[in-house]
């Protein structure tokens, strides 16, 4: 039932930009203090993007400062990426993630691509 779904990913050249979505719904919906963008590169391990912590405040992978920003809207139950001058190491899977009653969930991923 409970579930996040991540929206927005595609094929872009360096430089470009995309914007994330991920909504969640069923028991996590409305839980949004602690929630967060990971993204995998083939062969590597799934690394923190950027995130909210659970007290609000926000942190960026260093990669990404000054290019990504994350958002939210309460309302609509949805956290944005915003990726600006997208590079091709960007490359990977992105995923959102919250914690909830210490378990975490995960949404299936988006795949980006950014060409040089």
């Amino acid at each position: 039932q409970a579930q996040l779904v991540e929206s927005g990913g595609g094929l872009v050249q360096a430089g470009g930009s995309l914007r994330l979505s991920c909504v969640a719904s069923g028991r996590i919906r409305g839980v949004n203090n602690a929630m967060g963008w990971y993204r995998q590169a083939p062969g590597k391990q799934r690394d923190l993007v950027a995130s909210f912590t659970r007290d609000g405040n926000t942190i960026y992978a260093d990669s990404v400062k000054d290019r990504f920003t994350i958002s939210r809207n309460r309302a609509r139950d949805t956290v944005y990426l915003q990726m600006n001058s997208l590079k091709p190491e960007d490359t990977a899977v992105y995923y959102c993630k919250t914690l909830f009653a210490g378990i975490e969930y995960w949404g299936r991923g988006t795949q980006v691509t950014v060409s040089s």
